[in-house]
């Protein structure tokens, strides 16, 4: 286990805005989509420097605030990205969509939490193919903590949420198998995130 310190220094800014940031007294890692990119599910976030990740436990608590130039359709996307390849061209992700949680829109609160696998499998293409498969519900909101917790094994991953002794999604075939990687702090279009509490546990690969 090993917990991350959220300084600046330990991450590299791919298509994104980043820095440090107290909040309710705490040191977090800011990081705002670069508004070059305009597509969704992309590689946009702060990517971990100097580590290798295959199997294991990530471990994040995220806020996510809607920008003030924030779209209608903006759900405040926050999550994590791992087994970022080298070049940041392909990688897996689970993110959430906090204003999602708690709707009363049964649709939208079906898509609260999303798995994505870039470039290739992003949410649209996914919901077409594989309809309600990569997608859950969630108890989440916009301007609160959210725990993240990411167990992946091989080629499944599952994603619990605050500490819910039950994954709200389980992934049971990741799209790029059993790759290693990188591991990022990723949002999209809209959001102003912030993360802090990261801790990393490889297992064996």
């Amino acid at each position: 286990m090993k917990k991350i310190d959220v300084s600046l220094n330990n991450f590299k800014s791919i298509n994104s805005n980043i820095k440090n940031i107290e909040l309710e007294g705490t040191k977090t890692l800011n990081v705002i989509k670069s508004s070059d990119i305009t597509a969704f599910d992309e590689a946009t976030f702060a990517r971990l420097n100097e580590i290798e990740f295959q199997n294991g436990i990530i471990e994040v608590k995220v806020y996510s605030k809607l920008l003030p130039d924030a779209p209608t359709f903006a759900r405040g996307f926050i999550g994590v990205v791992f087994r970022v390849n080298k070049d940041n061209s392909q990688f897996e992700s689970i993110y959430v969509r906090p204003t999602n949680g708690r709707t009363t829109d049964a649709v939208r609160k079906n898509h609260a939490v999303q798995y994505f696998s870039y470039p290739d499998y992003k949410f649209d293409k996914l919901r077409e193919t594989e309809p309600e498969i990569y997608e859950a519900a969630a108890d989440i909101g916009l301007e609160e903590w959210i725990q993240l917790k990411i167990e992946v094994k091989n080629s499944e991953a599952s994603l619990y949420i605050n500490n819910s002794p039950r994954p709200v999604l389980v992934v049971n075939t990741l799209k790029y198998g059993t790759s290693k990687g990188g591991i990022g702090l990723w949002c999209d279009i809209g959001t102003d995130a912030y993360f802090k509490d990261l801790v990393i546990t490889k297992t064996q690969d």
